[in-house]
């Protein structure tokens, strides 16, 4: 089972993170963070035997925080490379997109991305709040 969302901004990503850690009973496999422009992408893969009342609370809490996203080309082949076990630095190069994090759920990833991404404008858009 999967779940490919966008989100507004990197909070919204973070309450995502800290939900999947909180909540052990989710059979995870991976979840895959984007940053685009306007927004964030998180897809997150669950075993296939996730209950189905898991399955639905998961995404109910997920509609709550962002919109079901059916990515274009380029984020859908960048996807399916880190799911193939493609390296994310080749993913990146490859398909021009910004991989913040592949794998378990990490929230130093996500916020080190934050303060980069910051630090090198000289101000806080409103994605990366």
């Amino acid at each position: 089972m999967e779940y490919t969302y966008y989100l507004a901004n990197a909070s919204l990503t973070l309450r995502v993170v800290e939900h999947l850690l909180g909540t052990p009973r989710l059979p995870l496999e991976f979840m895959t963070v984007i940053h685009q422009i306007d927004g964030w992408v998180v897809r997150v893969k669950m075993d296939d035997n996730i209950g189905v009342p898991d399955a639905e609370d998961f995404r109910a809490y997920m509609n709550e925080l962002g919109i079901a996203y059916d990515p274009g080309i380029r984020v859908r082949m960048a996807l399916w490379g880190l799911e193939t076990g493609q390296s994310p630095i080749d993913v990146m190069r490859r398909y021009q997109v910004a991989i913040v994090s592949h794998g378990k759920p990490d929230r130093e990833e996500i916020e080190a991305f934050r303060r980069q991404f910051v630090m090198g404008l000289g101000y806080c858009p409103e994605t990366l709040a």
